[in-house]
């Protein structure tokens, strides 16, 4: 059974996706062992208690310097022995420390076809916003491993979400989520616990 820990910053809806994954069947040979915010208030935190789940706070706030901050994170993911680290909807960056502490076992929920809209400042509703400036046709969500870089990682899986003509962010946002993130994260999270991927090259195969 592989275990997971899920960081999160806000309302959790990836994470839910996740849990609702696991209880009807969809991911299976995987546990959420613990869920963890950078910010007290995120409600994610609340879905995971309702769910069982233990919920830890790890603030930035609290810690004199960054460095002291990263290496509790770390201590605290590791405390667990989780094979698997989730970022879902984290606004943290996640330090070099972490990385190679978890290489090829931290991945990511992006809210764009990557490699475009990615990158340092694309995050949250800016990926909308900059994806309706541009007046592409087509978006959607990518999962991938992370690296040291910023949204460079492997690509798992994919998915593309139509713009449609008077869409708001929000409201693109809202459906990024509902056609692709909601769909491709339990996807890949499966994939991994069975043991269906491997990186080649620095690219993502699919075992069949």
């Amino acid at each position: 059974m592989m275990k997971m820990a899920v960081l999160v910053s806000g309302g959790g809806t990836n994470l839910q996706a996740i849990m609702d994954a696991i209880d009807s069947g969809t991911i299976t040979n995987a546990e959420i062992s613990v869920v963890i915010s950078n910010n007290a208030n995120a409600y994610a935190l609340e879905r995971a208690k309702m769910h069982g789940i233990e919920a830890k706070c790890v603030s930035p706030k609290a810690y004199e310097t960054r460095e002291k901050f990263n290496e509790a994170l770390l201590q605290t993911i590791q405390s667990y022995g989780v094979d698997l680290v989730v970022l879902a909807g984290c606004l943290v960056v996640i330090p070099e420390i972490m990385v190679k502490a978890y290489p090829n076992k931290i991945i990511n929920i992006h809210p764009a076809l990557i490699p475009s809209f990615c990158g340092t400042g694309y995050y949250g509703l800016k990926v909308h916003e900059g994806v309706l400036a541009r007046g592409v046709k087509v978006t959607g969500a990518t999962v991938h491993f992370v690296d040291e870089g910023t949204d460079t990682g492997p690509i798992i899986l994919q998915k593309a979400v139509e713009v449609k003509q008077g869409d708001t962010p929000e409201i693109l946002q809202r459906r990024v989520m509902e056609e692709a993130e909601w769909k491709i994260m339990p996807k890949a999270i499966d994939l991994i616990a069975n043991d269906k991927i491997e990186i080649v090259n620095g690219l993502v195969k699919i075992k069949e």
